[in-house]
């Protein structure tokens, strides 16, 4: 049984990571097209762009993690070699040169895919960690609900912090929405500095494996390895979900909700404002919920189970979000039930996905005899990364295509009503379709809990662990 201190010291690097990406997520959109000053297209290339190099990183970083070998361990060393670049190149990405729209372009994509370059540098070595820091199904579940609940937590300190630290920042610098925004980020970049060290500091690797394999091996069994296949497929559903939707709020309050100005909801006698920064950190606390609801149903029902009925509540509570009224104190309470629900179903899930990855890591190295840990987690990081990038383009290309208005310095738009309509089907029928395709997916995984249970039997029979 490892300790406490481990399963919150592992939390606090995906704490860490969770804050860059979801501000990356929901705030890094609106920054390219209201503040950077880049077009809808071309900020939607740069997205896309991104992550086809992600594609190719991802894999290269799992098999480098893989093939380490230090003191410290295969993946836990990259925690703090890595830990300093992350954090500054958080603050260059949302850095904005005084140059021309050229440079500024050059710029954008430097920086974008430095920064995912560095993400990936740290993000998949942390991710293996699960799959050597212990060998038992239950616990591999316990440490992803620490990940994630500690994630989730990162996430809604951000994003609550996030637009009151800009404007904080913001008159400080004669107005500047450019330089609020870089200070920012160099706020949030610095606890993530903190938090990395911290889980490297807190954790450690107790089971060693070794590939006896090439690495062309390594690549063929992953190829063959069709649960892995099934799980992708199922988490490209799940991140694009949430990225879909994550990248559509900002929009959504700013041309639906408050397209006449602040808007308030009367709470017990208080007048509390209704934003984006709430709504989303609303949504953070009840993804928290969910995943501390993730290892008792997840014991009880299995991870498959548990993964397509929650998908299913999504789809239905997706569609419901479409019909709460935005012009009536009745109908934004029913949004804000709606985000709170839907928030706790993918909160269940997320957890899920990794200790599912950590399973077929182990069907990988007993089937194929290669301990490719690094480069199954890798493909999570992958599917997450194309899931983003995918959602994100889509959203403003879509937006770019059905007319939206970029607004100028200092003028407010009014977006026409096609582009009104499509923010709301943005916001619920394309996230329901998306987890009807999840659940499609994970119908054929096949690593029941009894073949889990089976396949890590006979993996401690052949593992050395301390």
């Amino acid at each position: 049984m490892a300790k406490l201190s481990e399963k919150i010291g592992y939390g606090f690097g995906d704490m860490s990571s969770s804050m860059f990406w979801k501000i990356f997520s929901y705030y890094l959109p609106i920054f390219y097209s209201d503040i950077f000053g880049l077009s809808l297209v071309d900020a939607g290339i740069l997205m896309l762009v991104t992550r086809i190099w992600d594609g190719v990183s991802d894999p290269m970083m799992g098999i480098i993690a893989d093939r380490t070998k230090t003191r410290w361990g295969k993946y836990r060393p990259y925690l703090l070699w890595i830990a300093a670049p992350f954090s500054i190149c958080g603050i260059l990405l949302f850095t904005t040169p005084d140059w021309g729209y050229a440079a500024k372009l050059v710029w954008a994509y430097v920086t974008y895919i430095l920064m995912m370059t560095v993400y990936t540098g740290i993000n998949v070595p942390y991710g293996s960690m699960l799959g050597v820091m212990t060998s038992d199904t239950n616990e591999k579940t316990v440490f992803s609900s620490f990940r994630m609940f500690f994630a989730y937590g990162g996430s809604f300190i951000a994003l609550s912090a996030w637009e009151p630290l800009c404007n904080m920042f913001t008159p400080m610098f004669d107005g500047s929405k450019a330089a609020g925004t870089q200070f920012a980020m160099v706020a949030i970049a610095s606890a993530c500095l903190v938090l990395f060290l911290l889980c490297f500091a807190l954790t450690r690797e107790h089971i060693k494996s070794e590939s006896k394999v090439s690495i062309g091996s390594d690549f063929s069994s992953l190829l063959q390895n069709r649960p892995w296949w099934i799980l992708i497929g199922a988490a490209l559903g799940s991140n694009l979900f949430n990225t879909v939707r994550g990248s559509v709020v900002a929009y959504f309050f700013t041309y639906v909700i408050c397209v006449d100005g602040d808007v308030s909801l009367p709470f017990f006698g208080l007048s509390i404002l209704f934003y984006a920064g709430l709504f989303l950190s609303v949504g953070e606390v009840s993804n928290m919920i969910g995943v501390a609801l993730t290892v008792p149903i997840a014991k009880r029902f299995g991870k498959k189970a548990t993964f397509i009925y929650s998908n299913i509540a999504l789809a239905v509570l997706s569609v419901l979000f479409f019909f709460m009224p935005a012009n009536t104190v009745a109908g934004l309470w029913g949004m804000m039930l709606m985000q709170v629900l839907i928030s706790i179903f993918t909160g269940i899930i997320s957890p899920l996905i990794w200790s599912m990855y950590a399973d077929v890591s182990d069907y990988a190295e007993l089937k194929f005899n290669t301990a490719s840990t690094g480069l199954i987690f890798s493909s999570a990081s992958m599917a997450q990364k194309f899931g983003g990038a995918v959602g994100g383009a889509s959203v403003m290309w879509l937006l770019a295509a059905v007319g939206y208005v970029q607004p100028q310095a200092g003028v407010s738009v009014t977006q026409p009503a096609e582009v009104v309509d499509y923010l709301w089907y943005l916001m619920t029928f394309v996230p329901c379709c998306v987890a009807l395709l999840s659940i499609i997916c994970v119908n054929f995984y096949p690593l029941t809990t009894e073949e889990v249970e089976n396949i890590s039997r006979q993996l401690k029979k052949t593992r050395k662990q301390e």
